[in-house]
């Protein structure tokens, strides 16, 4: 059973209340389609479950669900909580804006809260150095140039490209990288900028992934990209631009279009550009492209605020969907790769010293207490 969120791969948690899936502090059902998700505490996206046994845990969930009196509803959308602590929400037949509410209210609300917290708390930071003789004016400006020099170039992913070799996108390659359409605008790729390799080296190489692939990993940049969050109604306002479509399958290639429209219109990136408001032409060379300080028209990051949320929205639930029309397989291997993933984090500090000992006693179950704390 998997017990690693997909996206952030934190650890989800366990309950006592639901036997047949004992993960998660808040599970979120939908009897009708079958689908039970574990939500994330931590960065509060919904991990939809492959598990066989979902259909005994969605029954288990909705005979919790209508037993406790903790608990508010409306017509398609219910929420209680257990005494045990476990959080219910039961999805009925929502419409598209009210089941967003609930799914991506929270991520994107408490993401805009942990921006305004640490941008808050390095201002106040800032000032009080200098309002206490620490630095001068020249030193607080030359400090906040390198951090904004150090954020752009911190990794946000690492990944693999199509020939299996490891790379790392920056969170400065969401300022070029951008969605391209295909397929007469019936179809959508995505165009990624990144470093080649585990560590070291610096020549910026780019790739252009469609389908399944582009899909996972639009979604992950996405994330990124939309790290600050969203008001209320921008998240409205991406869940209409996905109703205009009808679906999100339809939806990401007129992202595609409208994206290339604005890359390919503003003609140029005087916001930020180390000409200082020169204008320049999209393709710019490598190295003034290496000096952006502020995203690109059109680029992952530079696009309209309700126009990137609606696209992340859009990436997970196409994920979902061919999740489950392919049996659920891919998702089987995301959350495998969650679970690596946060095993090997766990270990980063463990002594081999303490490995060896845990793999003797699994190989001699038989020994007693005393001996093995001899042995060892």
């Amino acid at each position: 059973m998997y017990t690693t969120c997909i996206f952030c791969h934190g650890d989800l948690g366990r309950n006592e209340a639901i036997e047949e899936f004992p993960v998660g502090r808040r599970l979120a059902f939908d009897g009708a389609k079958g689908r039970l998700w574990v939500v994330c505490r931590r960065c509060e996206r919904w991990n939809l479950s492959p598990l066989d046994t979902r259909w005994e845990a969605i029954e288990a969930c909705e005979r919790a669900f209508e037993t406790t009196r903790m608990r508010v509803a409306s017509d398609n959308i219910g929420l209680a909580k257990l005494k045990e602590g476990l959080e219910l929400v039961r999805v009925g037949d929502p419409v598209r804006q009210e089941f967003a509410a609930w799914r991506y209210g929270d991520q994107f609300g408490r993401r805009r809260k942990r921006a305004m917290l640490v941008t808050g708390a390095a201002a106040t930071a800032a000032g009080a150095l200098w309002a206490g003789g620490f630095v001068s004016l020249g030193g607080l400006w030359f400090g906040t140039r390198m951090t904004q020099r150090w954020y752009r170039n911190r990794v946000i992913l690492r990944t693999r490209d199509q020939r299996g070799a490891p790379i790392r996108v920056l969170r400065k390659h969401l300022y070029t990288s951008h969605l391209v359409p295909d397929d007469e605008g019936r179809g959508w790729g995505l165009h990624v900028d990144h470093l080649p390799g585990q560590a070291g080296g610096d020549r910026r190489k780019t790739m252009i992934v469609h389908g399944r692939e582009a899909l996972g990993l639009a979604g992950q940049l996405m994330a990124q990209a939309n790290r600050r969050g969203g008001k209320e109604n921008e998240i409205l306002g991406a869940v209409r631009r996905i109703e205009r479509a009808g679906h999100p399958e339809v939806f990401l290639p007129e992202a595609a279009a409208l994206a290339q429209r604005v890359l390919r219109g503003s003609g140029s990136v005087a916001r930020g550009s180390p000409s200082r408001g020169d204008r320049r032409k999209a393709d710019l060379s490598a190295g003034a492209i290496e000096r952006l300080r502020k995203p690109l028209p059109g680029s992952l990051a530079g696009l309209n605020p309700s126009l990137r949320l609606a696209i992340e929205m859009a990436t997970h639930e196409e994920a979902e969907r061919e999740a489950l029309e392919g049996e659920l397989k891919e998702l089987e291997a995301r959350w495998r790769e969650a679970e690596e993933i946060a095993r090997i984090a766990d270990n980063l500090f463990v002594p081999d010293s303490v490995d060896s000992f845990i793999e003797d006693e699994r190989a001699h179950p038989d020994v007693e207490p005393a001996n093995a704390a001899k042995n060892a």
